[in-house]
Formats: C-alpha cells, sequence, structure tokens
C-alpha cells in the first residue's frame, strides 16, 4: 500500500489488535463454510424457478411473487453491515452457525406456509439469516488464510457460489416438476444440517475480532432505516415510476438517515462502521468498483433473459444454453482470475476486466431484432471474464486491506454493495428501457401500420413491450399481428441498447477510478490500522 493518510499506518507485519494468526487448515475451513454459503446462492436461483408454481399453488397476484423476491432482499441487505459487525464482536464462528441454522429453519417454514403473506414473512426472516450467514463466512476467511493466499481462497470461494447459483435453475426445476415448489424450500434442510455439522466439527474455535466495550445502537438504527427506505424506493421504482410519492418518500428518508449516519459514525466514540476505514484508497476504490460491477452484472442478465425469449422465442432451457458463456465463466474465471492478483497486483487486473466487460455492454448494445444472437456469445465471454476478475479483485480490495478486527464489517459492506448494485441494476436500466419505450413505442406502431395508440394505451403497454413482449389486440389480422410484435421488439431493443451503453459507460468510469490503485496494493499484504 502507499503512504497512509493521517491518523492511518500500513504495515505488512502482524498487528495485536485482536488479530489471530491464519489457522493450520484453511482450505478445509473454505470448503466448510462454502457448504453453507452455497446453499444461500442456490436457493436464490431456484427461487426464481420456483415462483410461477407458487402463483398457481397459492393463487399469488404478481405483486405478491414480486415481493417473494423483494422481501427476501430488504431482510438481507438492511441487516448486513450490522450483522458483520455482530460478527466481529461475537466471533465470526458463531454468527455463521446462527446463520446456517436460521436460513435453515426459516427454508422449512417458507415451504410450510399455506398462503403468501405468511411465506413473504419467513423470507424476510431467511433474508436477516442470510445476512448473518453471509459476512461471518468473509470474515471467517479473512482470519484463516494469510495475507500471500488470501485472493486465491476468495478467487476459489466465488467460483464455488457462481457453481451454485448456476446450477440453481437446474436443480430447481428439476424439484419444482417432481415433488413441488416446497421442495425447493425443503431442499435446504438437509444441506443445512449437514453444513452446521461440519462447522461444528471443522471449524476453529470462535474468537471474537473487535474487543470494543460498547455497541454502537444509534449507527444500527440510522443505518438500518436509511438502508430499508433506499432498497425500497429501488424496488419500487420500476413498478410505480421514479417521481411517484411511493419511490421519492422511501427513496429520500433513506438518503437523509443516510447522512445522518455517516455523521454520527464521524463522531461515535467507537463507532459501527468507522470512516476512517476509507482513508485506505484500496478499500474505497473496491466499494465503487463492486457497486459498478454489480450494477452491470444484474442489470444485463435480467434484460438479456427478454431479449433472448421475448424478441427470439426461446425457450427457458434454450436461454439458459444460451447465456451459458457469461454463467460458466462466472464459476470458473474467479479461481483462475487469483493467479493474476498474484503476478499482477490489483490495478491492471480490475482495470482490464473493466474494460472488458465495457467492450461487451457496448457490444451488446448493438444487437438487432433480424440479426440473431450471433455475436451475443462472444459479448458474454468477454463479460463473464471482465467480471470474473472484477468480483475476485473488488472483494479483495475491500476485505484483504481492511482490518482484521473490522473483517466483518468490510464483509457486510461488500455484501450490501453487491444487494445494492443488483437492485440499481435493474432500477436504473429498467427505467431507460421504460423511458425508451414509453418514448417510441406509438411512433413504431404507426410506422408498422397499426392504429396509433393512444396516450393511456401506450402507457398500459409500456411495461409489456419494455420486457420483450408485445400487445396484440384480440382479433388482429395475422399480417398486422406479426407488424406490432416486431415494432414492438424494435422499440424494446432500441430501450435495451441505451441501457446497454449506459451501463458500459459506468463500467469505463468504474476502469478510470481503479487505475488510482498502486502496484504495491496487493490484497492481504498491508493491515490498516483505524
Amino acid at each position: 500500500m502507499p503512504a497512509a493518510s493521517a491518523g492511518t499506518t500500513a504495515s505488512t507485519a502482524p498487528t495485536t489488535d485482536a488479530m489471530p494468526t491464519p489457522h493450520e487448515k484453511p482450505w478445509r475451513s473454505l470448503v466448510v463454510i462454502a457448504f453453507g454459503i452455497m446453499m444461500v446462492a442456490l436457493d436464490g436461483t431456484i427461487v426464481a424457478v420456483a415462483n410461477p408454481a407458487i402463483g398457481a399453488s397459492l393463487g399469488a397476484t404478481l405483486a405478491e411473487l414480486q415481493w417473494v423476491t423483494h422481501g427476501y432482499l430488504l431482510g438481507l441487505a438492511v441487516c448486513l453491515i450490522t450483522a458483520g459487525k455482530l460478527a466481529d464482536r461475537l466471533g465470526h464462528r458463531k454468527l455463521y452457525l446462527v446463520g446456517v441454522a436460521g436460513f435453515t429453519l426459516s427454508s422449512v417454514a417458507i415451504g410450510l406456509s399455506s398462503g403468501t403473506g405468511m411465506l413473504i414473512g419467513f423470507r424476510v426472516v431467511q433474508g436477516v439469516f442470510g445476512a448473518a450467514l453471509m459476512p461471518a463466512s468473509l470474515g471467517m476467511l479473512r482470519a484463516a488464510f494469510p495475507g500471500h493466499l488470501l485472493n486465491r481462497a476468495l478467487g476459489v470461494f466465488s467460483g464455488l457460489i457462481g457453481t451454485s447459483a448456476a446450477a440453481g435453475p437446474i436443480v430447481g426445476g428439476l424439484l419444482v416438476s417432481t415433488l413441488g415448489w416446497q421442495a425447493a424450500f425443503f431442499v435446504n434442510l438437509p444441506v443445512g444440517v449437514v453444513a452446521v455439522a461440519l462447522a461444528v466439527r471443522f471449524l476453529p474455535a470462535n474468537r471474537p475480532t473487535d474487543q470494543s466495550s460498547s455497541f454502537d445502537l444509534l449507527g444500527v438504527a440510522l443505518l438500518t432505516i436509511s438502508t430499508f427506505g433506499v432498497v425500497l424506493a429501488l424496488v419500487l421504482a420500476p413498478e410505480h415510476g421514479w417521481t411517484s410519492s411511493a419511490t421519492l418518500v422511501p427513496g429520500l428518508v433513506g438518503l437523509a438517515f443516510g447522512v445522518a449516519f455517516v455523521l454520527w459514525q464521524l463522531r461515535a466514540p467507537e463507532p459501527l462502521m468507522p470512516m476512517s476505514l476509507f482513508r485506505s484508497v484500496p478499500v474505497s476504490v473496491g466499494t465503487v468498483v463492486m457497486l459498478v460491477m454489480a450494477l452491470a452484472m444484474f442489470g444485463s442478465m435480467f434484460f438479456l433473459t427478454f431479449y433472448v425469449q421475448g424478441v427470439h422465442g426461446l425457450s427457458a432451457l434454450e436461454t439458459g444454453l444460451q447465456l451459458l458463456p457469461l454463467t460458466a465463466l462466472l464459476a470458473v474465471g474467479p479461481p483462475l482470475a487469483s493467479r493474476l492478483f498474484d503476478r499482477f497486483g490489483l490495478r491492471w487486473p480490475i482495470l482490464g476486466g473493466l474494460v472488458s466487460s465495457a467492450i461487451a455492454m457496448f457490444g451488446m448494445s448493438t444487437l438487432g431484432v433480424d440479426g440473431g444472437t450471433g455475436l451475443l456469445p462472444l459479448w458474454l465471454t468477454l463479460l463473464g471474464a471482465g467480471l470474473g476478475v472484477v468480483m475476485v479483485g473488488a472483494t479483495d480490495a475491500v476485505i484483504g486491506n481492511a482490518p482484521v478486527s473490522l473483517a466483518g464489517v468490510a464483509s457486510g459492506m461488500q455484501q450490501t454493495l453487491l444487494q445494492l448494485g443488483g437492485s440499481l441494476g435493474t432500477a436504473i436500466l429498467g427505467a431507460v428501457v421504460s423511458g425508451q419505450v414509453g418514448g417510441n413505442l406509438a411512433a413504431q406502431l404507426t410506422a408498422a401500420g397499426a392504429p396509433a395508440p393512444t396516450a393511456t394505451q401506450v402507457a398500459e403497454w409500456q411495461t409489456v413491450v419494455a420486457q420483450g413482449g408485445a400487445v396484440i389486440p384480440e382479433g388482429t389480422a395475422p399480417a398486422l399481428a406479426e407488424a406490432i410484435k416486431h415494432a414492438s421488439n424494435v422499440t424494446f431493443v432500441d430501450g435495451m441498447s441505451l441501457a446497454f451503453t449506459v451501463a458500459g459507460v459506468a463500467l469505463t468510469l468504474g476502469a478510470a477510478i481503479s487505475a488510482l490503485l498502486k502496484r504495491g496494493e496487493h490484497t492481504g499484504e498491508a493491515v490498516v490500522h483505524v
């Protein structure tokens, strides 16, 4: 690391501020920890497959099905940083066990739910326990591995998670089609039992890393309200619009409490998340890069699914195969990427990964309606390879350069950024697509020979077209119906192209920011005292 700011020193030597010595079998610990995390990653993508069956079984509306996902996201995002602080105070192993056990039991409760309200409530609870599990896992890795092995461990760890997420739709499809939607949640019971048994048997003794004498309850309250408001606004924006009171009120409340949280952290005697943590250049750059990476990854996958299914008519299985270059590289790329960090440090691999991802986004912005998906595998390969490197590098920058006493807080912050970036990706890029569709749909339909729609009709059809579909009135002649479908697809692809251009610009800015990293700032080799 470069010379630290005032009040911050950097050292490659071990410290005595509650820093545990890396234990003898860190790789075994990684496998045990990943077993619990893989359950969470698998569950996330299984639920998407189970949603149609849940709706049919419980009579859920589309809005209720969306809250099956939103409820989990809120429970997770709101609690991540606080859970990370608790892990530092109580010990990462203890909170990991609480998280795994709670996630498993809440999964069973979800499967036993008799109504959508009950199901959504337990999904929120499941998100809270997921928040306990995730920062504790990364905190244990930070403490278990010596600095020169940390990036390699994070690469393997990310690859295992990516593999689980990629397998989710396949496993979920098999479970839901043969045993019903409940099986998508009941499957966590045997996995969770094994995860707890392995953790009890093989994880090293629980050792708190934060010896603070008090807990920042005011900071927890301010951060909780802030995160809840911001995430709720991002969740509601696509449905209600950015200027509606349903979006603005929670968003502004969240931002106001966020400012209050930062001001309090600057003066609190023992803050929840010390602002001095950001005096480390790698930590600050890593937070920005993580946010941009998540925005591009989640936003692109969201609209690519609509593109290949709605515009080109591919089935769910064909869609999965079409996206395989991206999902496969997100699974196998991170372990390979860690070798780059061993050799070149943080800056050049992260910068290269962001540039590769930006090129992919600009390339996907040229996709058309009639040209098929011929170049899509190339762009997905560039995107998957780039994001796989950036994911490990940004995680390294945040966690590897934070003091061990704040490993849980840093891990919670990294996971919060990932969740916020994903929400921003779908919300912001969704607004771009929706706005482009609303502005161009009437002209495209008129040019195709369809009757000019009214403003009310455009508003009603906008959501359908922004998801790659088309609204064709009953009784429309086949030729005109085809023309309407084509015009709708052109409108959607124009909006998607603009959204991918926006994502490409964001990745380019992220690449410029990553250039602030220095060659000597190599993950795990420095410990920052705050």
